[in-house]
């Protein structure tokens, strides 16, 4: 992080279609060099606060800030500064894989190596394959290798880990750290929740078009839905109990049962456990 102005400030942003409002007030800032999750149900709004920070989708009302620019009237210029990665797969066509990113590549001023790129994103092997050739999870790293390709200051990144076996995800996460490590800001959004743990530094959650809540990862919402969980069982049947001293609690239990209880288990709450807290709260308001 550097004192540099933020890379994306969004002010009281709002979209409306209708009499429906989409968005509805959402305020937050990324940092330079940040990686930032924003999460949601489906129909909660992040895709179209994700298309008007891209210059894709105009606003109704707020201010937008992306790199210090406008995203509604910013030009081509702005635009090499961004990586985009789309919810949708590349189209299937004639061209092999290496030859379209290499004609991505072209496009940029100072572009991340093609065959680097290739082998960062495990399509090193399908280099000389035809695109309409690939499989799903295949052409779902190719998406990445053109989001990237440009060496982008701002990545979005929409779900792009769809498709993706486990050791797939586990490379993708490397490449995103190396990212991350380089100094390039990324927007995440994902239905993974242990990648957005995995990845983040800070999350926003947005539900029903509102902001719910926005902190470091380890701090998103309500302190009491972070208390580990400490569960066991004894000869008056199985307990469950909520406590900020976990292994104390346990100390006093192997110090009254002379031994170990049976099924001892400290378990803290994952980002999962809260998020789904904090939509069924907003569910409920």
């Amino acid at each position: 992080m550097t004192s540099q102005s933020p890379a994306v400030e969004v002010d009281g942003l709002l979209r409306r279609y209708g009499d429906r409002v989409a968005v509805d007030g959402v305020s937050f800032t990324i940092g330079r060099g940040e990686t930032f999750a924003l999460l949601g149900p489906n129909g909660a709004g992040k895709s179209t606060t994700i298309e008007i920070l891209e210059g894709y989708r105009s606003r109704s009302g707020g201010t937008v800030r992306v790199l210090g620019s406008d995203p509604a009237t910013a030009g081509t210029a702005w635009r090499e500064r961004l990586g985009i990665v789309l919810q949708s797969e590349t189209e299937p066509g004639t061209a092999r894989t290496r030859e379209l990113l290499a004609h991505f590549a072209a496009y940029y001023p100072r572009p991340r190596d093609v065959d680097e790129t290739l082998e960062a994103v495990g399509l090193a092997a399908a280099r000389d394959l035809r695109v309409r050739t690939l499989s799903g999870g295949q052409r779902r790293r190719l998406d990445v290798a053109l989001g990237i390709i440009g060496r982008p200051e701002l990545l979005f990144l929409d779900e792009p880990t769809t498709g993706f076996d486990p050791e797939a995800r586990r490379q993708f996460w490397a490449l995103i750290r190396e990212l991350h490590d380089e100094g390039t800001t990324i927007l995440l959004t994902t239905h993974y929740l242990d990648e957005a743990a995995e990845l983040s530094d800070r999350a926003a959650v947005i539900a029903g078009g509102r902001l719910v809540d926005l902190a470091p990862i380890d701090e998103i919402g309500p302190a009491d839905a972070r208390i580990p969980i400490v569960r066991w069982t004894d000869a008056d049947g199985a307990h469950e109990v909520r406590t900020t001293e976990p292994a104390t609690l346990v100390a006093r239990l192997v110090a009254a049962a002379g031994g170990e209880p049976r099924g001892v288990e400290i378990r803290r709450p994952s980002l999962e456990d809260v998020y789904l807290r904090l939509i069924g709260q907003e569910a409920d308001a």
